[in-house]
């Protein structure tokens, strides 16, 4: 473990990855030109908050930020793990910042059990349950075993958020090595459209059309709907789906779209939360966008909204779906569409999962591992090359034209967990 050499980088694209990296590599990174040119120059709001998550489940761990912002210093230290609450801003949703946890929580010192508020859907990150679904089934591959759980308490829509959830997983010494090539044909589509703090025939509505669209595919499907109420739903009413298409090899395909509330709605919403006595600015007009966020600082109960919106466009840009979805039927039908475009793809992982198998694999012992993706996302290209400058680790990569899919194959390094107690 050397940490004398700082590895030096530029940008804020792959924050989140590097930073999880270098943890787990024990490599001392320094980050510069962080949204040098941009017009609110530095780190966000959302990126400070991960940051302060790594360095709760961490021990030692040095993160020095310059003034402006701009620039970037992390000295990983010991993943400890054990009982931890993050409150989520709420600029970006539970799954930005849980996705990154649970690719780290097996190498803890102690089996991690993380609650974390703030928004559970919305179109701009993973939500959460895809990673309860498609992600968690990952990690038990790759030998994490029973313990493993992700219950969502709370729902939470855009913009107020107001969700829960808690996660846990056990620690592990090594990984296994896995060879995923059988993608299989799909036997059943699951799903589930949730609505809270709005008429239930939202859910119904969206099942209904997701449900005409993939019965022409397979008939086996079922979509449940959940309505929440009171405590559970949240802060804001809101709707969304969520469907995961599981083959007769085990193989898990998803896809998720939610509600996207217009630029009325959240000013309506925001009247609404200053009715009650939950303090929160005004906003100008040129702060909100059709498809933004509010950035909310939640300390319990209280919701204080900044008047500096965190870079508007880089939600527009990162949002899979600028549609708005006028009816709930829109809605359905768009992401049963996306399931079978995912489906169409052949790959053993679906797109936004394609990370977290090469990262186990690349840590796995030293044997061959192998995994079938559906074609490279650009941001699993750049995820191949974090990883060989990270861990020294490269994959390689064989199109198959026959089934129109790419074989990643890559030897692991031997990673053990050097933190976990013994016995």
């Amino acid at each position: 473990m050397n940490t004398s050499t700082v590895l030096k980088l530029k940008g804020h694209e792959k924050l989140r990855q590097r930073i999880l990296l270098a943890t787990l590599s024990q490599k001392t990174i320094r980050i510069d030109n962080i949204r040098l040119d941009d017009h609110s120059p530095g780190l966000r709001d959302y990126e400070a908050s991960f940051l302060r998550l790594i360095e709760k489940i961490s021990n030692g761990s040095t993160i020095e930020i310059s003034y402006t912002g701009t620039s970037l210093l992390y000295r990983p230290g010991v993943l400890v793990g054990g009982k931890i609450f993050h409150d989520c801003p709420l600029s970006r949703s539970i799954g930005y910042f849980l996705d990154v946890i649970i690719a780290l929580a097996p190498f803890m010192k102690v089996p991690l059990m993380l609650t974390m508020t703030g928004i559970t859907n919305d179109n701009v990150d993973v939500s959460v349950d895809t990673l309860r679904t498609v992600t968690l089934p990952l990690l038990k591959m790759f030998g994490v075993g029973d313990g493993v759980e992700l219950k969502i308490s709370k729902r939470g829509a855009i913009p107020l958020g107001g969700g829960e959830v808690f996660f846990q997983c056990p620690v592990i010494k090594t990984l296994k090595t896995v060879q995923i090539l059988d993608a299989g044909k799909i036997k059943k589509i699951r799903g589930i459209a949730y609505a809270t703090r709005i008429s239930p025939q939202m859910a119904n509505r969206v099942a209904n059309s997701a449900r005409s669209i993939l019965t022409r595919y397979i008939p086996d499907v079922y979509i449940y709907t959940d309505v929440y109420k009171g405590a559970e739903s949240g802060l804001s009413p809101g709707y969304a789906c969520n469907l995961v298409a599981e083959s007769d090899s085990g193989m898990l395909t998803s896809s998720e779209c939610a509600y996207q509330p217009r630029k009325a709605v959240i000013e309506r919403s925001i009247e609404m939360a200053n009715s009650k006595g939950l303090k929160i600015k005004s906003l100008s007009n040129e702060a909100i966008m059709d498809v933004d966020t509010v950035d909310v600082d939640a300390p319990g109960a209280q919701h204080k909204l900044d008047e500096s919106i965190w870079s508007q466009m880089e939600v527009q840009d990162s949002l899979e779906s600028e549609y708005l979805f006028p009816t709930p039927e829109d809605l359905g039908i768009r992401v049963a569409r996306m399931l079978l475009t995912e489906i169409k793809k052949g790959g053993c992982v679906d797109t936004t999962s394609q990370w977290l198998p090469l990262l186990y694999i690349a840590l796995g012992p030293p044997d061959v591992g192998k995994v079938r993706l559906g074609g490279l996302s650009n941001v699993t290209a750049g995820w191949l090359r974090d990883l060989k400058t990270f861990l020294g680790v490269t994959f390689k990569i064989v199109p198959e034209m026959e089934t129109k899919t790419v074989l990643l194959t890559s030897v692991g390094i031997g990673y053990e967990n050097v933190s976990k107690r013994a016995g």
